[in-house]
């Protein structure tokens, strides 16, 4: 046998394996988007079954009974404002804890480790609380800074990565030729980690766009519902129809996927540049 068969061979459970993931990620969105074309008991009769004549219409219906318009527009002004919140904040973090400019970078650390494993669900009464004072109840940006919150500590560890990957000679150089800290965070530093920033973005964006229990804790009044509350309200309404809700989940996730098949590459080299150095 030569060594290509062999190496073939060798490869071939990995390729079983990738292809069971693969399977097993695009099965569901294929199955929601052949159901979003069917009627209410087409879907029932037989869901894994192309369907008999598309029923475009499902769609126009979930449309304007989950209110996606106003949905849209919210669940954008939330994920934009809870990204720009992260990014702002955290890449500064990132560099004082990757550079230990402060003698607490340690425990800093740990502290936004055991952060990450501290359920939300602890700090929803005061918070809720403190909002309804303060008359922040159904305030899509207000919420996006708790949503950026609750992302901050992943952002930060995850940033330090790629700023331990810069040479140390870089700031210090920008540094004697006059650049203070912000001048040098901002000119050198921050376009070295754009790959990170990205990546970073992709997954806090993607948190915030499938939001729930925080945009139904604090988002209620109707006008303030997100593109994922307006779906929720398809469940009571078409309960029983499974196009239409078919419909609006497939509404739901193709701006997602769309999202995603775009910015994949600079998500994939943004991880593999960020594992070099921990």
């Amino acid at each position: 046998m030569s060594r290509s068969s062999n190496r073939a061979l060798r490869a071939t459970p990995g390729h079983i394996i990738l292809i069971l993931l693969v399977f097993t990620a695009l099965f569901p969105i294929v199955l929601v988007l052949l159901n979003s074309l069917k009627d209410a008991p087409e879907v029932v009769r037989n869901p894994l079954a192309l369907p008999e004549s598309p029923d475009w219409s499902n769609f126009a219906e979930a449309w304007q009974y989950a209110g996606y318009t106003r949905g849209f527009a919210n669940s954008v002004l939330l994920t934009a404002t809870t990204v720009a919140t992260v990014l702002l904040t955290a890449a500064p973090a990132a560099y004082v804890l990757a550079a230990r400019k402060i003698k607490a970078a340690g425990p800093v650390m740990i502290y936004l480790m055991v952060a990450m494993t501290v359920p939300i669900q602890l700090f929803l009464f005061p918070l809720y609380a403190v909002f309804a004072r303060l008359g922040l109840l159904s305030n899509v940006i207000a919420v996006g800074i708790i949503v950026a919150a609750i992302n901050m500590p992943l952002a930060v560890m995850l940033l330090r990565t790629f700023f331990l990957r810069i040479p140390s000679e870089l700031p210090e150089a920008a540094t004697m030729d006059g650049a203070n800290t912000f001048q040098v965070l901002r000119h050198v530093l921050i376009p070295a980690v754009s790959p990170g920033m990205i990546t970073v973005g992709i997954i806090v964006g993607l948190n915030a766009w499938n939001e729930y229990l925080i945009s139904v804790t604090f988002l209620q009044r109707e006008e303030s519902y997100t593109a994922t509350l307006g779906f929720l309200s398809l469940t009571g309404t078409f309960a029983v129809d499974q196009g239409v809700l078919m419909a609006g989940a497939a509404i739901l996730i193709l701006p997602i996927v769309f999202l995603f098949l775009a910015a994949q590459r600079k998500f994939v080299d943004g991880l593999v540049s960020g594992s070099v150095k921990g």
